[in-house]
This record gives structure tokens, C-alpha cells and sequence, in this order.
């Protein structure tokens, strides 16, 4: 029988399509939860389902947000719960969802999808490039001290739901409008994602702690963690598991992990969503001990490649021409560009960089340069200096961030 793809209309449709990505997981979403997804963070529109007949074998949604990029915000699709069960796959049935949803991101004017990847050889034949790294950090306790003599600033406390839900959206703000790689959260985004302390979302760990700093009398960062209480022969090894500490400054970051790192009666500290060039590491004392491990973020994707070009700030005048010699899903992507501040347009001009669009999904952000993609051998340089233009065009001083998965 053929398979049919379209997205869901009912909310049993819903449950089925989610309920794919949910095999592979233990598990998918209670109907209790599908309906508070679907009314307020993922709507039956923006979820496709692949049909085999009446079954539903196949899902794939989008998160509707804003997504900061050098100089703006945009909108972005936010891909998410990706999943053909195992009896269908190796059927095409993933390529006909992706195609399906790729379709509809662009006819909604998006210019941009973003992911992050289970499986990350899946996306790229679908045009998706790894435009940020992540670090994880798991380390003991009596390794990780900040380094001597760093002066104490401001105070912290710890707040309930709703003065959290009162404040740390604010700071979160302010520091998205700054940070490349953020997105922007509704307010039933952070009840239902990053607030959420029902007991069955906490994975073994205690109940959600909910930490405010305050500099000068004004909000200015705050941490959400969970302490996992462990014991091994008689010791106490309990985990911090930090799932997000954010400042809106330099110092206030600071203040956080010296908090974050020095909570009694644990072993061990540990936080899988911080950027490649988190000022931790030169933090601390000892920043071999801190186990840190680098790894892919954020996968993104041009739907509109022109807006989204054109949208992005330029680190200095000048322009630059790039050659993009392929796109898997939209060709009408692919040709010659030249980008200068405010402007991305169709150009005769000689190309200074060739390359696909994959590639230049990986440089869009900043978290790769062009000298990085050229001696990976994912780019080439056409004109001499062209490689230095774009780098010098696409600087950033600070490496993208997504400060959580979805």
C-alpha cells in the first residue's frame, strides 16, 4: 500500500505520529501530555504523520520560534520528534517526511529549520550542517574550584515556581538577544519544558532547584538544577545535574558556577548544554579534571537561503561572493551570492568561495570559520583572499550557543 503523507488532524493522529520517535525511547507522551503539546507548543499543523493505511507509522514535528542569528532574530522551525518505526524503515518513508515538512516550512516563510540530531548522519542529505558545537562537563566536586582570588559578587537565593517563572524569563531575554544560537520561549514553553517539576520528568533525580542571582539589588542570572542523591559504599557521591545557568554578563556567569561547584554533600557536578568557549574552563583550577567533552549542537538548515543571508550582520563593510554549487531539497538555493551588509543577492560576479549549502549552514553562525571548513576540505577558495574576506565577514566574538535540546 502507497504512503500517504500529510499532517495530523485529530489528536489520536497526534498521539500516533509522536508515539513513532517514542518506540525508540521507552515510550511516547500520555494523552495528558500530547494535549498540552499540541495546544501550546507544537500544533496539529506543524506535526506531519506518514500513513500506511490507516496506521500511522511515521511522524515528524516542528517547534514554531525565533532563533537569535548575528544581528537578528528569526523565525525558525524548530524540528523536532523525528521518528518511522522500525517495521517501515528503509522505505523512504523518513526522505517523504522530511520533504513533506521542508515544504511547509518554506510555505510559511521561515528561512531557517533547525535540529538537534539523534542520529547524526541522518540529516545532512537533507541539507542540514552542524552550525554549533556543544561541551558536556561531569566532574568531582573537590576538582572543581574556581580559581583563587576571583572577587564575590551579588547573592543568591533560592525562589519557587512562580517567582522563577516571574523572573528568569526576563534574564533569559536579554541574554538572547545577545547570543547567537538562542531561542525564543512562550510562556507555556517555560511552564511546560523548563519549569516542569512533575515528579515522572525528573529521571531519578530530586526536585527541581531553582537559583537567583542578584547583583546590585537586580536580577542579573539564575541556575536550574537537580541534586540525584547517591551513595557508594557508605560515601556520599551525589550528582548536581545542572540543566541550565544563565547571566546576563560575564561576572554574573562567574557567580553562578561558584555556587553551582560548591554545594555540600555532593561528589560530582555535571552539565551536558554549555558552548564550546564557556569561560569554565579557564575558571576553574583544574580544568583537566573537568571532563570535558565536546560535541555536536545545533544542525541547521537553510529553507530561504537568500533572506536568511541577507537578515544576518555583517562583522565589517565589505562583501563577499560564495558559489553554492548544491542543495539536496531546494536547488532554487544553489548558484552564485554576493552578500554584503544588509543585501544578499543573485551576483554574475567571480566567486570568492565555493561551496554547499551544508557547509555554509556550518559557517552561518559562526561556529565554524571558513579557514576551519577549508582544511576539513568542505570548502574551496576560488579567489585568492576569499577564504579571508568571508572569515573576516562572518566574525563573531562569541561561539553559538542553544542552551537546551529539543
Amino acid at each position: 500500500m502507497a504512503i500517504r503523507v500529510r499532517t495530523t488532524r485529530t489528536q489520536d493522529e497526534y498521539l500516533a505520529a509522536v508515539k513513532s520517535i517514542g518506540h525508540y525511547f521507552g515510550g511516547g507522551w500520555t494523552p495528558e501530555e500530547a494535549e498540552e503539546w499540541s495546544s501550546q507548543l507544537l500544533p496539529h499543523e506543524r506535526m506531519h504523520a506518514a500513513f500506511d493505511g490507516d496506521a500511522i507509522v511515521g511522524g515528524a514535528g516542528v517547534f514554531p520560534f525565533e532563533l537569535t542569528v548575528p544581528g537578528a532574530q528569526l523565525p525558525c522551525a524548530g524540528v523536532t520528534v523525528v521518528g518511522v518505526l522500525p517495521t517501515h524503515r528503509r522505505q523512504g518513508i523518513l526522505g517523504r517526511m522530511m520533504r513533506a515538512q521542508l515544504d511547509d516550512i518554506r510555505d510559511r516563510g521561515e528561512p531557517l529549520a533547525a535540529l538537534w540530531a539523534s542520529e547524526e548522519t541522518i540529516y545532512t542529505r537533507f541539507g542540514y550542517g552542524l552550525a554549533a558545537q556543544d561541551v558536556g562537563v561531569k566532574a568531582s566536586r573537590v576538582h572543581a574550584e574556581l580559581q583563587p582570588n576571583l572577587p564575590r559578587v551579588g547573592s543568591t537565593r533560592l525562589v519557587t515556581h512562580e517567582e522563577a517563572l516571574a523572573t528568569f524569563p526576563r534574564i533569559y531575554d536579554r541574554a538572547r538577544r545577545r547570543t547567537v544560537g538562542f531561542i525564543s520561549r512562550s510562556e507555556e514553553w517555560w511552564t511546560r519544558r523548563r519549569l516542569d517539576d512533575r515528579p515522572e520528568h525528573r529521571r531519578g533525580a530530586g526536585e527541581l532547584n531553582r537559583l537567583l542571582l542578584e547583583i546590585d539589588g537586580r536580577p542579573a542570572g539564575y541556575a536550574l538544577y537537580r541534586i540525584k542523591l547517591e551513595f557508594e559504599d557508605a560515601t556520599n557521591v551525589s550528582q548536581v545535574r545542572v540543566s541550565e545557568a544563565i547571566g546576563e554578563s560575564p561576572v554574573a556567569v562567574r557567580e553562578l558556577w561558584r555556587v553551582l561547584l560548591s554545594i555540600d554533600w555532593t561528589g560530582s557536578i555535571e552539565c551536558f548544554t554549555l558552548p564550546a568557549d564557556h569561560p569554565l574552563f579557564l575558571l576553574v583550577r583544574r580544568p583537566n579534571q573537568l571532563g570535558w567533552k565536546v560535541f555536536d549542537g545545533l544542525w541547521l538548515r537553510f529553507v530561504d537561503l537568500g533572506a536568511a543571508l541577507s537578515a544576518r550582520s555583517l562583522a565589517s563593510d565589505g562583501r563577499v561572493t560564495f558559489e553554492v554549487t548544491s542543495d539536496p531539497m531546494f536547488p532554487e538555493n544553489a548558484g552564485t551570492w554576493t552578500l554584503e551588509p544588509g543585501r544578499a543577492r543573485r551576483s554574475s560576479r567571480r566567486a570568492d568561495v565555493r561551496l554547499d549549502v551544508q557547509a555554509l549552514a556550518c559557517a552561518y553562525l559562526g561556529g565554524f570559520t571558513f579557514v576551519d571548513l577549508m582544511r576539513a576540505g568542505r570548502v574551496e577558495e576560488v579567489a585568492r583572499g576569499g577564504i579571508a574576506r568571508a572569515d573576516a565577514l562572518f566574525r563573531v566574538d562569541q561561539k553559538p550557543w542553544t542552551p537546551e535540546i529539543f
